[in-house]
């Protein structure tokens, strides 16, 4: 049985509106929470159901392994990204965050 701050967390998770983006932190404090890591963990158990490419890391960074996954769905919801010199994306946290409130 998933317990409450699971649910709490995938409940966040489904509320973020598509081409935004939340870090761990932000979803843990959304929850009241400084629990960012039980965040990752909740995300990396129960998130497949959710969209889970929306939550990443506090650098704009997707998830560990599973960046070309994270990619297609970003360009398909139109988030805004950054591109280093060596090809490496990630978010654009500036113009991408969702605080909930939105």
């Amino acid at each position: 049985m998933v317990n409450d701050f699971v649910s709490r967390v995938l409940a966040v998770v489904e509320s973020i509106p598509p081409g935004r983006v939340m870090t761990y932190g932000g979803v843990a404090a959304a929850l009241g929470s400084r629990a960012a890591r039980a965040v990752g963990q909740t995300m990396a158990y129960y998130g497949s159901d959710v969209p889970w490419w929306r939550v990443v890391r506090a650098s704009g960074h997707p998830a560990v392994d599973h960046e070309s996954r994270a990619l297609e769905h970003f360009r398909a919801e139109g988030t805004p990204l950054r591109w280093s010199a060596n090809g490496v994306f990630r978010v654009d946290l500036a113009a991408a965050r969702y605080d909930g409130e939105q």
